[in-house]
């Protein structure tokens, strides 16, 4: 039975009016690639959130998907089980940058994470002005979302996705060191905007960790899907933190606990999802646990017509798509008959 999972981020889904191009346009180019990926769970990430309809009876329930729900139309993905992150207030999902995870298959149930597993660490800025009197608390930008998806129906149990997406490697904010918004007003005050930016990426990436132990702590033989804009490459701090892989642990009894990143299948040649002044990077990833590599069959990295994230928006201002290439990966799953179907939570 195959099982096609997928990740794909989507950079902004909006419907706001701007300078750039609409919603309509940007469906244009993005629903014939989610039709495309066939996906029985698709991640996104980059999912915006809107203000209710005036007429709108949850008007007062806070921001909704409305964008997200415009591109669905007419597509399989429309009346698929749907988890989304939240705002911290409970006034909805968040404005900017919502993961949201779709599935063919029930939802058992989902948690998002954020602090939850690793407090802020705090830090005393050395180049901020005027300077802090005590430390300040460095907190992550996002949280993570975990599906617990029932496909019993196909003889699995639980497959555990992880949708992800880890901090840009691009300096934080240090008070009164920039002169604009892409300005610095010294190098010290950029380094250690770089700096805090890496222990935001460094942070995300052990909560992330942390998590998936906890999991395999219970469940040893834990089917487990981690994918989403990872911001990196395999062998930057963040992956390898996630990934757990050997040669760093230097535990071969610890091998079962590390996650594969599944694009190792494909040549060289194809492993990117963005293009960033004509270099070619792989920055969107699916990692898995051992248990689930047994049924894994093939990856598609569908990155044919992906424009340069740098060059492109300079020379055709308002291109509508996103310059992030999806990420496919099929299984093969060994049906049982008349196994129990779940029950959607």
């Amino acid at each position: 039975m195959p099982l096609r999972a997928a990740t794909f981020n989507l950079e902004n889904l909006d419907d706001r009016p701007g300078p750039g191009p609409s919603l309509d346009e940007r469906i244009a180019i993005i629903r014939p690639q989610l039709l495309r990926l066939r996906a029985d769970i698709l991640c996104l990430q980059e999912i915006n959130g809107q203000e209710p309809d005036k007429n709108n009876e949850a008007r007062n329930k806070g921001l909704t998907l409305r964008a997200l729900d415009a591109l669905l139309v007419e597509t399989p993905y429309a009346d698929f089980h749907r988890v989304s992150t939240q705002s911290v207030s409970g006034g909805g999902v968040r404005d900017k940058h919502n993961l949201v995870i779709l599935s063919r298959y029930p939802i058992k149930d989902h948690v998002q994470i954020r602090h939850h597993l690793v407090p802020p660490p705090k830090y005393h800025p050395v180049t901020a002005t005027p300077p802090f009197d005590t430390p300040q608390e460095i907190e992550w930008d996002r949280p993570f979302l975990h599906a617990g998806i029932d496909l019993c129906e196909l003889g699995m149990g639980v497959l555990h996705v992880v949708n992800l997406h880890l901090r840009a490697p691009r300096a934080a904010f240090v008070r009164g060191r920039k002169s604009s918004s892409t300005e610095w007003k010294s190098v010290p005050g950029w380094a250690e905007g770089f700096f805090l930016a890496m222990v935001k990426r460094a942070g995300q990436a052990l909560e992330v960790r942390l998590f998936i132990d906890s999991i395999l702590d219970e469940e040893p033989d834990a089917h487990l899907i981690v994918c989403g804009d990872f911001n990196g490459g395999l062998r930057e701090c963040p992956l390898r933190i996630i990934r757990g892989d050997e040669e760093d642990i230097g535990n071969g009894h610890l091998t079962w606990r590390v996650l594969i990143p599944l694009e190792h299948s494909l040549s060289e040649s194809r492993r990117f999802t963005v293009i960033h002044c004509g270099r070619a990077q792989m920055v969107d990833h699916i990692l898995v646990t051992q248990p689930l590599l047994a049924w894994y069959r093939s990856s598609e990295i569908h990155n044919e017509a992906l424009g340069d994230e740098y060059a492109t928006p300079a020379t055709v201002p308002g291109a509508p798509e996103s310059y992030h290439a999806p990420v496919t990966a099929e299984f093969s799953l060994p049906r049982i008959k008349n196994a129990p179907k779940g029950n959607d939570a």
